[in-house]
């Protein structure tokens, strides 16, 4: 019990396991010590015979030596991890309805051809149907498309609101998207008897209809002018010339404090609003970041929620109680007012069995708790609910007096939201942030492709907090790509943006430091140095195999007691990491994925993520931000679905992964017939290069996929004919100058 004499609204605990991992990361650290003792022990001096396996021998000691250092940070991060637990209960005891603060709700959407309006609606009516008062919660949907398909889409969920929340209370529906909802439960018996199942089927065909009339009228990519009339906001669009050149469109289409905003069981309704931003091509838009200030500015004058909650549009809330969990954190009186925002894992609904392009489990389930018990997890852009003065800018201070205990709602007194709906347009206006802190000192940060990295950095940097929450019920479910370039070109923007604040002034080692503990600023390390991963990965899947063809030996002998480290390290990291995978739900097959996208991802996306950053600090090129695609066709759902990796696009990433797979491959085979069948010492040999041989052939098991693709496959999701054209040249070149 508190001072206050207050019970805590959660609770903290180390998270499991830790003894285990630190025992682990010190044997691996003192057989690390034995690795490096080797390399300068054997270090081939430097004469005209010797000076290619001098300088590669360098590079291998370079490499290693950033994998330890790397090696060092995951140890940070996963040193000290915590897990958070909430009583509602007492909550509920302590606050009624009336005394609960307001929440706003941001949904962001950008382009309704890869952002499909059901699947926007869909996770607009869940958090529309959280079990919170709806009077206390305010629903903004920010379209950076500014399309009125979206607009329709939305003002048809407004209608269906009426039914969808009443029968959620009703049958305490979870999850409270429609579409989650009746794919994974199950019809009941049709029995005319039942008032309850008939409810159920006529909500159902409700939500189909509605459903079936969006779908229909984005295929036709235009509203009907029946249609147009029904609603003045449709008007709107007389004046958009295109998504990029148009005023602010503001409507309110549901107004909570309205008297007649009500369900069919004459229950109040959430405020739902309507939001796209004023764009003009003379002014940059700053992408999300600039749609989240908007949000920011335009809620405050409509509903000024003391709690912002914001999800991608994909997003859909899987617990109706998400936000009670929250504020659980936020209205504890001993450790709660220094809180500025708490973090949701991101989870997906549409993963394969065996995370064929990978996830974000490890990351979730072991990372982020790792970042909680450093000072306070990293803010990742969707299910983050925020205390709005810290989003604003504000520092924190001890003296600091949060009054977050809101006007009561009077919803006959209080000026209506539609009434100055008009004088928000300004606030989302392309002039307003002139000669502003918005983007800099205020709201989201503009200087990065990772808006929300930059973001949770700058809010910690001003002496808040962060917590991690990792309910056991995933609060949202969202949308992982569906094909391997979209994956690759999705962690390219991350490592991207991430590489960009390292080496900006907003460094963590700079930027804020004195309020960041030194754990902490390390642990966002290992997101911001996914760039220079890239360079001593790339060493080691092409070198030893090119030394190897040359015969150029650059680990000890099979039979020698310095083989002995490597083999521990090697082996035990692995084990470990399998170890990890499994414990948090995956599978041995999962695993093996894991590891191909691994190195995909540090061949391909990381990569190119230094380079254009070469670039963008050469003013060669500029930050641009790709929306990752939510619509499949049916061919690349199908491999999607049975786990068939899809190579179909012709890509520079594509000709990368194919050259180096096909490098270690002709390795393999010239090794075969060079090493072992002229010279007829193949156990001598393997005794000598068993390293290197060891790694060529578990180059060329990762790569088994690509070969599939290059040679034997004959669908959609084959590597074009071109690209295997020019890899083979690559990598025969590469061949050949490795042998004379």
């Amino acid at each position: 019990m508190g001072n206050s004499g207050y019970l805590p609204l959660f609770g903290t605990r180390p998270a499991r396991g830790h003894f285990l991992f630190r025992s682990f990361a010190v044997s691996l650290f003192i057989a690390i010590c034995f690795i490096f003792w080797y390399r300068l022990a054997y270090f081939p001096l430097l004469e005209v015979e010797t000076t290619t396996q001098t300088w590669v021998w360098v590079g291998m000691f370079l490499s290693e030596l950033w994998f330890t250092l790397y090696f060092f940070i995951t140890v940070v991060v996963r040193w000290n991890p915590v897990s958070r637990y909430t009583f509602k209960d007492r909550l509920s005891a302590r606050y009624g309805d009336e005394a609960l603060p307001g929440v706003d709700i941001f949904v962001c959407t950008a382009d309704p051809r890869i952002e499909p309006p059901t699947m926007v609606i869909n996770t607009v009516l869940s958090v529309m149907a959280y079990d919170y008062p709806p009077q206390k919660l305010s629903i903004y949907l920010s379209d950076d498309g500014g399309s009125d398909l979206t607009f329709y889409a939305l003002l048809e969920a407004s209608r269906f609101a009426q039914l969808w929340l009443p029968f959620c209370r009703k049958l305490k529906v979870e999850p409270r998207s429609p579409d989650a909802y009746f794919q994974t439960n199950p019809q009941p018996v049709d029995d005319t008897a039942n008032a309850m199942a008939n409810e159920w089927f006529t909500i159902k065909k409700s939500y189909g209809d509605m459903k079936s009339r969006i779908e229909t009228i984005t295929k036709l990519g235009k509203v009907p002018a029946d249609i147009r009339k029904e609603h003045k906001g449709f008007d709107e669009w007389d004046f958009v010339s295109s998504r990029h050149d148009h005023p602010s469109i503001l409507h309110v289409l549901v107004d909570g404090r309205d008297p007649n905003a009500i369900d069919i069981e004459g229950k109040a309704l959430p405020t739902l609003v309507y939001l796209s931003r004023e764009k003009r091509p003379q002014f940059h838009h700053h992408f999300k970041a600039g749609a989240l200030n908007a949000l920011i500015r335009v809620s405050s004058r409509i509903s000024n929620a003391p709690f912002i909650l914001n999800v991608d549009c994909d997003m859909y809330s899987n617990d109706s109680e998400t936000i009670r969990d929250a504020l659980c954190f936020f209205l504890d009186e001993e450790n709660g007012r220094d809180i500025a925002y708490v973090q949701y894992p991101q989870s997906f609904s549409n993963l394969t069995r065996n995370e064929i392009y990978g996830s974000l489990r490890v990351v979730m389930e072991f990372e982020l708790p790792g970042f909680d018990g450093n000072g306070g997890p990293c803010y990742i852009g969707t299910g983050c609910v925020h205390r709005r003065e810290a989003l604003c800018g504000t520092k924190y201070s001890k003296e600091l007096a949060v009054e977050w205990k809101a006007m009561k709602h009077d919803r006959k007194i209080r000026e209506s939201a539609s009434s100055i709906a008009e004088d928000c347009k300004v606030l989302a206006s392309c002039a307003y942030e002139e000669n502003t802190l918005w983007g800099k000192e205020m709201g989201a940060k503009y200087e990065s492709l990772v808006e929300d990295i930059l973001t949770g950095i700058s809010i910690q940097a001003r002496g808040w907090r962060s917590v991690y929450f990792n309910p056991e019920k995933t609060a949202f479910l969202g949308m992982v790509p569906t094909t391997l370039l979209d994956t690759l070109v999705q962690h390219k923007r991350w490592a991207e943006g991430q590489l960009q604040i390292f080496l900006s002034k907003h460094c963590i080692f700079l930027y804020g430091h004195q309020n960041m503990p030194l754990k902490l600023q390390l642990s966002y390390c290992i997101y911001m140095l996914w760039g220079p991963n890239s360079l001593a990965t790339l060493y080691f899947v092409f070198v030893p195999c090119f030394c190897l063809l040359n015969g150029i030996p650059l680990f000890p002998k099979i039979s020698s007691f310095w083989s002995i480290p490597f083999l521990y390290v090697i082996f035990v990291h692995r084990v470990h990491s399998l170890a990890e995978f499994l414990s948090c739900g995956g599978t041995i097959r999962g695993w093996l994925n894991e590891q191909r996208m691994w190195l995909f991802k540090r061949t391909t996306s990381y990569v190119f993520a230094i380079i254009d950053n070469i670039l963008m600090l050469c003013r060669c090129s500029k930050s641009a931000f790709v929306i990752t695609g939510k619509v499949v066709d049916d061919d690349v759902n199908r491999m999607y679905e049975q786990e068939i990796m899809d190579f179909g696009a012709s890509s520079p990433m594509f000709t990368i992964l194919a050259s180096l797979a096909l490098f270690n491959l002709f390795s393999l085979i010239a090794l075969g017939t060079k090493k072992i069948a002229v010279c007829d010492v193949g156990m001598e040999v393997f005794d000598i290069f068993g390293f290197q041989i060891t790694l060529c052939c578990l180059l060329v098991f990762v790569n088994l996929p690509i070969y599939q693709a290059a040679f034997f496959r004959k669908d959609g999701g084959k590597i074009p004919a071109s690209v295997t054209l020019v890899s083979s040249t690559f990598a025969l070149l590469a061949s050949a100058l490795a042998i004379y």
